[in-house]
């Protein structure tokens, strides 16, 4: 199933040149999976009483262009497939003519929140779903080589505000951590995203970065140097 909600570019998810941002056009692909997963019946509320939940595990973004306040578009999402405990999934952003500005793929995992360990989803948490064609689009591997030399960066706290309702930080919310290290108008066309542990309230984000001719790889890590999160930027 091909699920597909539109919107318009709102003043709030845009910068200073009135283009939509990185993160709001991460959230959108975000939010369209949440919806899709409501409107079907397998949303939050039904996984939390089971202590169940998808956790995202990889982003691959592509973006042609990054659309402009008040531009009406078309976000969407669709199962390409699961095995074991991972779900793969694509996105896709459409302005109003039909032009794609966007792309993604994803690998999600089923997590049992309760035994705080990846569990293999059922029929009924993946059934719903279906699974499609995937989107054509330049794939890359999850795994991100990690630059030999790295700069390291102040540390800084995890907020509230960084919080979801996992009680882990947003996936979005460690995209904007690794912008806000890059000089302003960085341009973006690619970017890649390796979770690898949620970091909660409490903890402390000690950011590295590599900027090298092609990329810039920002890795997110704790005190002792894991990261939680690296991200790859083109």
């Amino acid at each position: 199933m091909i699920y597909t909600f539109d919107s318009r570019v709102r003043y709030s998810e845009t910068d200073h040149r009135g283009t939509m941002t990185l993160t709001a056009l991460i959230n959108y692909l975000q939010d369209c999976s949440t919806f899709q997963s409501e409107d079907i019946g397998v949303g939050m509320p039904v996984l939390r009483e089971r202590n169940k939940a998808w956790l995202l595990s990889y982003w691959q973004v592509i973006i042609e262009r990054f659309p402009k306040f008040g531009e009406k578009i078309t976000v969407g999402t669709l199962a390409t497939g699961f095995k074991g405990v991972l779900g793969n999934r694509n996105f896709f952003i459409d302005d109003e003519s039909g032009n794609r500005v966007a792309a993604a793929n994803s690998i999600w995992t089923f997590f049992d929140t309760k035994k705080a360990r990846p569990a293999r989803p059922g029929d009924e948490d993946i059934g719903p779903y279906g699974i499609e064609t995937p989107l054509e689009m330049d794939y890359e591997g999850r795994k991100i080589r990690l630059p030999e030399m790295t700069k390291a960066l102040p540390s800084f706290p995890v907020r509230r505000a960084h919080i979801d309702t996992n009680e882990h930080v947003n996936n979005c919310q460690y995209i904007q951590m690794a912008m806000d290290l890059l000089p302003e108008d960085f341009p973006i066309h690619k970017l890649r995203v390796d979770y690898k542990k949620s970091a909660v309230m409490g903890d402390t984000i000690f950011p590295e970065i590599s900027e090298e001719e092609e990329r810039t790889v920002v890795k997110l890590c704790d005190e002792t140097g894991i990261p939680y999160v690296v991200v790859e930027l083109k």
